[in-house]
């Protein structure tokens, strides 16, 4: 009899994996049907194009105006074309551009090591592993430890000072991004410094330092120290806010799954994902992040497809029941600012998991 019930048991445990598979495969199939995982050259070509445009535009125009205080309009023209190119690294980091491989990658470094200052080895290897588990602890990098606690978990090791700043954290997110730019140049040229077997890294390094270098000398030759210094801070300061604030709303404040807890594919990238409404002005300056269910679940889908398969998806969700998050942009950002305040007031009482809650009903 126990072997009856235990081989029932396992019989039905592999249903339901079986079922789990077999409902994004049927999603997949509806994708493709569709096209919307064919190459997209037409908007990418057009999109580089432009892009680098603006790019020599700007410093066109830093050249022409000169030792004045109207630099910091082209300092925050130069912080949106910057973003431009991080999100174009992106896709291109996602295969969604070429479908040769190796333009993808060899593109992907230029785009973002000449044009943004910032790594395609650093981006992959985070990037990765951030997919692979969104909102996992001890799997995903993107809530690892860091000036922020972004579980429970780690809010609870946090004592004295830190602690105290943990429990309002949340008003100090949007501050921290100003930060984020600096941040991101210090981590891609610490990530190459260090992995020192991989074959391309100088390449990398070398687009990176022509990008900051050029950048620091054609400045300084320009302008006196403190107008440089203020071009470089604006930026920066604007550059982090800008891919930051492109990032944080997609998955903040979404549930956050135990380091061994297993998810399906459909339900873990749409769970712990969230969309966020908007018109053409929100897709351009999330770089298409806004349809972060969608891309979670086909990343290789070039970015103006993401729109077309939002119905789709959508749809599939409501009939499998699985919760699908979509709200506007300063509501995210409201969700969360108040997520990042309550995971330090919650690290002080026991604190239990959405996700589990709802596995556990």
């Amino acid at each position: 009899m126990e072997t009856d019930t235990s081989t029932q048991a396992a019989s039905g445990a592999l249903t339901r994996q079986q079922r789990h598979i077999s409902t994004y495969s049927a999603l997949s199939r509806k994708v493709r049907q569709e096209g919307l995982l064919r190459r997209r050259y037409g908007f990418y070509w057009t999109r580089i194009v432009a892009v680098v445009t603006a790019f020599a535009l700007v410093w066109i125009t830093v050249l022409l105006l000169g030792d004045t205080w109207w630099q910091l309009v082209p300092a925050a023209a130069l912080a949106m074309v910057s973003a431009q190119f991080g999100f174009l690294g992106h896709d291109l980091a996602h295969h969604q551009v070429f479908a040769s491989t190796r333009w993808n990658v060899w593109s992907a470094r230029v785009v973002s090591g000449l044009f943004a200052g910032l790594s395609y080895l650093w981006w992959k290897g985070k990037h990765n592993k951030h997919h692979n588990a969104p909102n996992q602890e001890d799997r995903d990098p993107d809530i690892g430890p860091g000036v922020l606690a972004f579980t429970p978990a780690e809010a609870a090791r946090r004592s004295g000072f830190v602690a105290r700043f943990t429990r309002h954290q949340g008003w100090a997110f949007f501050p921290l991004l100003t930060l984020e730019g600096l941040q991101l140049h210090v981590a891609s040229v610490r990530t190459l410094l260090r992995h020192k077997m991989d074959r391309y890294r100088w390449v990398e390094l070398s687009f990176i330092i022509a990008r900051l270098g050029g950048y620091v000398a054609v400045l300084l030759a320009l302008l006196p120290v403190g107008k440089a210094a203020a071009f470089a801070g604006l930026q920066l300061a604007l550059f982090g806010v800008l891919l930051g604030g492109a990032f944080a709303p997609n998955h903040k404040g979404m549930p956050i799954v135990p380091a061994g807890m297993k998810v399906d594919f459909l339900r873990r990238q749409v769970m712990m994902s969230r969309n966020i409404r908007g018109n053409a002005v929100t897709d351009f300056m999330m770089g298409g992040l806004n349809r972060q269910i969608e891309h979670h679940l086909f990343p290789s889908m070039p970015r103006p497809n993401l729109k077309r398969a939002r119905p789709l998806v959508r749809a599939h969700c409501a009939e499998h029941d699985v919760p699908y998050t979509e709200t506007s942009l300063w509501r995210s950002y409201r969700i969360v600012v108040r997520y990042l305040n309550a995971v330090g007031l919650r690290a002080r009482d026991p604190f239990q998991c959405p996700l589990i809650q709802r596995y556990r009903a």
